[in-house]
This record gives structure tokens, sequence and C-alpha cells, in this order.
């Protein structure tokens, strides 16, 4: 059993669907993603949770290059092959209230767009990375510029001409790295063992870090993100939000770091301010929201530029909040996404001074909005509660004065998150939310899953966490070797 299973079920899935129509097109997705879940519950099984590679698959490609199609999974793959097999059915699942012109070509994308997430999450050579990357940007661009809204195209073109300049950069950086190898290999493994002297680092630092800083995004190169996720349709923003933007996170741990630490290094200060500043930044902003959906889409820069702080500070407790904390807002931001979408689809407004009084008529949607909610806001016993810990943990440990700056996301997020429950779901109904339903059938089914799983993974976080624990050290401890001036 190795990863390719995988990686191609997606793929003939996506083949497979293009040729059916309408509610036969959103079944058969669901099935497929449905089984694409059971087939990684398989893996997951069968993984030990030490800091090998398992399930790989290494068959020559383009062998006079040095391309092989060589992917594996280890600790850290596993949380992220996880997410996307997880979030992938609940995503169909909220379309299922929808109807889309040439349904078969929309949830085809969608399953294409999976492949080329789990080739990244899985790609042991560099170059099956790039293509996997690239792979999974074309179909989300075909998504928001065909199904998106009003300024779909303006908004999607930036989109695509920031990410696909960011992946020039990067594969610049892979094809430098594979020029210095002996073997002439794209191998990772050949990659992490190169001894490049600090000048060599630090240009492939900056070839890897402004693509996966686009794709995150990292403040300042954030301006994209706000537009696309307002302008595409919802299942297009919760591939985007919930799993996409991992990418980068994924990136920064597997390939920038561990291929140029001198580099990361000694650009290590900027990157957390970076990041820190993104957090005050993003929340400020998300304060002055009106649209609902656009105000999710700031927090999202915030929580994803905590995130990135706990990975930049590179200790085992940044690394362990991080994906734990990739997993768990991958969850909450879908489930916060969705629950716009059923307020827009039933009162065709975002606008959160129209709404009001929504729990009198709505009880069920009001306490499944309330859980999400606690989640995205970290309280304790509620799955964003761990990660958010371990990553102000992390940067305590590089600044005190950097932790109680980014501090403020958990802060902030709470003041401005609840402050948008209070005037959506309380006080006295209106003309326009007065006609408000509950939730139901397909509705309940999503918003359900994703409430438990808040509530169990943060009851909970330990099987989560021992899957990566040991990949985790493993990767820390090869990087400090590589750059032994680094301490852990």
């Amino acid at each position: 059993m190795t990863v390719s299973i995988l990686i191609f079920l997606p793929v003939i899935a996506a083949f497979a669907v293009l040729f059916f129509k309408n509610n036969a097109a959103k079944y058969a997705a669901l099935a497929f993603s449905v089984a694409e879940l059971a087939l990684a519950a398989v893996f997951l099984t069968h993984f030990v949770p030490d800091a090998t590679v398992q399930f790989t698959v290494d068959m020559p490609w383009i062998p006079k290059f040095g391309i092989y199609f060589n992917a594996g999974i280890d600790g850290i793959s596993m949380i992220m092959v996880l997410l996307t097999a997880l979030l992938v059915p609940l995503i169909i699942l909220t379309t299922f209230k929808h109807e889309y012109k040439k349904a078969g070509a929309f949830y085809a994308l969608i399953l294409f767009m999976q492949a080329g997430l789990l080739v990244v999450f899985t790609a042991l050579d560099g170059f099956l990375f790039y293509v996997g990357w690239e792979v999974a940007l074309i179909p989300i661009y075909f998504i928001c510029a065909l199904w998106g809204g009003e300024n779909r195209i303006k908004v999607t073109l930036k989109f695509f001409i920031y990410t696909f300049s960011g992946s020039l950069f990067m594969l610049i950086g892979i094809i430098y790295l594979y020029l210095q190898t002996p073997e002439k290999t794209y191998d990772i493994f050949h990659f992490y063992s190169l001894t490049l002297n600090t000048h060599q680092q630090v240009w492939v630092f900056w070839a890897f870090f402004l693509a996966f800083a686009i794709k995150m995004p990292l403040f300042p190169l954030h301006t994209w993100q706000p537009d696309t996720y307002t302008e595409a349709p919802s299942a297009g923003t919760m591939m985007l939000a919930g799993i996409m933007l991992k990418m980068g996170i994924y990136g920064v741990i597997r390939w920038m770091i561990p291929n140029a630490p001198a580099g990361f290094f000694q650009w290590q200060s900027m990157t957390i301010m970076l990041a820190v500043i993104g957090i005050v930044y993003a929340s400020i902003i998300a304060f002055k929201q009106k649209d609902g959906k656009r105000l999710v889409a700031y927090s999202s820069i915030a929580h994803v530029g905590l995130i990135a702080a706990g990975i930049f500070v590179w200790t085992n407790e940044g690394l362990q909040g991080a994906l734990i904390q990739m997993l768990n807002h991958g969850i909450n931001v879908v489930g916060l996404f969705f629950i716009w979408d059923i307020i827009s689809r039933r009162l065709n407004t975002r606008e959160i001074s129209s709404l009001g009084g929504i729990a009198k008529v709505a009880p069920k949607f009001a306490l499944a909005f309330l859980i999400i909610i606690l989640g995205t806001v970290a309280l304790p016993l509620t799955n964003g509660f761990v990660g958010e810990f371990l990553l102000l943990l992390s940067v305590m440990q590089w600044n005190i004065w950097m932790v109680a700056a980014a501090g403020l996301t958990m802060i902030f997020g709470a003041v401005y998150m609840l402050r948008v429950y209070k005037n959506v779901m309380q006080g006295e109904t209106n003309a326009l939310t007065a006609t408000f339903t509950d939730i139901s059938g397909s509705e309940t089914l999503v918003l359900s899953i994703i409430c438990i799983l808040i509530i169990v993974i943060g009851v909970y976080p330990q099987p989560i966490l021992h899957i990566s624990e040991a990949a985790v050290k493993e990767l820390v401890h090869t990087v400090n070797n590589k750059f032994p001036q680094v301490k852990p």
C-alpha cells in the first residue's frame, strides 16, 4: 500500500464526475470524497507514529533529469493528509443546497484540486512538489473565475498573478538545489544533506519564502486574500482557507527551513516580526468589517500569523502547535464560512448590521455558530486552545514582548467574534431575519460534524499530537545539526 493510491483516486474521481450532471455530480463527488476519507483512515490505522517516512512510492518519471515520482507520509504529512481528506467531503456537503451550472465540471475541479494538495503534502521530490503546487492552483482559479461573484475576474487575476509569481521564485530555488547535488537529483533528503554556504542559503531562503509567504498569506503579501475569499463561491473559499493556505505553512516546515537554515536564521527576526504585525493588523481591520465573510477572511490572516510566528521560532512546541492548529483552523474556518453561506443564501445579505435575533427563530443554527466561535477564539476545552497555547509558549521562548503582541490575536478575536455573534444572533428579529429558517438536512450534518470535532479535539488532543511528535523532533534535530549555532 503506497501513497499513490491516495493521490490518484481523486484524479480518477475527477474524470468520472466530469460526465455527471446536476445532482448526480454532487452525489458522485461526495461518494468519491468519502471513499478517499475512508482510505486515509486505513492509512492512519497502519501508520507507525515514529520519524520514518512510510507508504513510499519511488518510480522513475523523467530519470534523465533526476525527476522521480517520489512521495511518502511521515507524522507531519499525515496531519495534512487527514486535514485534506476530512475537509473535502464536508466542503462538498456544504454545496448541497446550491445549484451550479456545469455541476460536473465544478465538482471535478474540487476533486482534481484535492489530488494536487495531496501531492504537495506527500512529495519527497522537489520537482513533484512544484507540479503539485501548480496543479492545486489551476482548479481553484477556474472555480473562482467561473462561479465567483461580480468582481471575480479582476480579483481572480490578481490572485493568480500573486501566487504564480511566487511559484516561479520557488521553482528557481528548487532547480538551484538540484544543480548543487552531486547526483543531480530532486530528492528532498539529498537537498537536506547539501552543505551550502550562508550566502547561497540566503538566496534559497528568499526563493522559497516569497512563494510560501504569498500562499499563507503573510503580511504584507496578503492583499490578494480578502478579496479572493469574498468573491469566490463558498466552496472555493473553504478550499482556499481550509486547506490551500496550509500549503505555504507546510512548505516552510518541510522545504524552506530545512534546506536553508543559515539563510532562515539570518532573517528569523524579520519573519517573526512580519507574522506578529500581521496578527495585530488583521485583527484591527477585522473589527471594522461590515461583511461577515470578509471579517472571517481577516480573522484567518490573524490566526495564520500566529501559526507562522510559532514555526519561525523553530522549537518542538512551535511546530507541534502549528500542525494541530492547521488542522483546527481548517475545521473552524470551514464552519465559519459555512455559517455565512447559510445566512447569505437565506437572507441574500452578509451585512452584519442588517441582522439580529436569529437565535430566536433558529436555535440549532445559533448553537452551532456559538460552538464554532468558541473554538475559533480558543476557549479551553475547544480545539483552538491547545494549538494556540503551544504556539504562544513557543513565541514566549523567543521574546516576551512578541508573545504579548501575538497574544492579541486571542483577545481581539474573542472581542470581534463575540460581538458579531451578539449582533447577528441576539436581540430582536427584524423584518429580514424573522423569516430565517433553522438548519436542516445536509446543513445539520455538516455543522454537527464540525461541532463534534471542535469539542473532541479540544477535550483530548493527544492522539493528534502523538502522530506528529516524533517527526517534528527529528526535523528540528536535523535542522539544528545542520546549523549548530542555533540551539533547539
